[in-house]
C-alpha cells in the first residue's frame, strides 16, 4: 500500500506560478512511477505529467514548456512546478504511483492515488 499527499494548491493571478508536492509514504518510493493528473469542474480527469523511476519524464501538450515535474527520491517526494499559469489550469490536481514504465500517461495503471488539492487561476 502506498499512500499518497498533495500539497501547494490555492489561488494565484493569471501568469503566476505555484509549486505542488506530493509525499509518498508506504513503500519503497524509488520503486514507482509517479503522475500528476487533473480534473476541472465538467470535465474528466486527465494527464498532466509524470515521471518514471529512473527520472525520465512526460508532459501533456497543454503544459509542455509551462510545467516541470521532478522527484527527490531522498524525500519520497514528487513535485509540479507550474509557472505562466491560466485560467484553464483550473482543477483539482492528484498525484498518483504505479509500477512500471510503459505509457506513463494512462491513468488506469496508476494504483494509488491522493485526495487531491485544488489549484485555482483568476484572470
Amino acid at each position: 500500500q502506498v499512500q499518497l499527499v498533495e500539497s501547494g494548491g490555492g489561488l494565484v493571478q493569471a501568469g503566476g506560478s505555484l509549486r505542488l508536492s506530493c509525499a509518498a509514504s508506504g513503500r519503497t518510493f524509488t520503486n514507482y512511477a509517479m503522475g500528476w493528473f487533473r480534473q476541472a469542474p465538467g470535465k474528466e480527469r486527465e494527464f498532466v505529467a509524470a515521471i518514471s523511476r529512473s527520472g525520465g519524464t512526460n508532459y501533456a501538450d497543454s503544459v509542455k514548456g509551462r510545467f516541470t515535474i521532478s522527484r527527490d527520491n531522498a524525500k519520497n517526494t514528487v513535485y509540479l512546478q507550474m509557472n505562466s499559469l491560466k485560467p484553464e489550469d483550473t482543477a483539482v490536481y492528484s498525484c498518483a504511483s504505479r509500477a512500471g514504465f510503459i505509457n506513463l500517461r494512462v491513468q488506469g495503471d496508476y494504483a494509488y492515488w491522493g485526495q487531491g488539492t485544488q489549484v485555482t487561476v483568476s484572470s
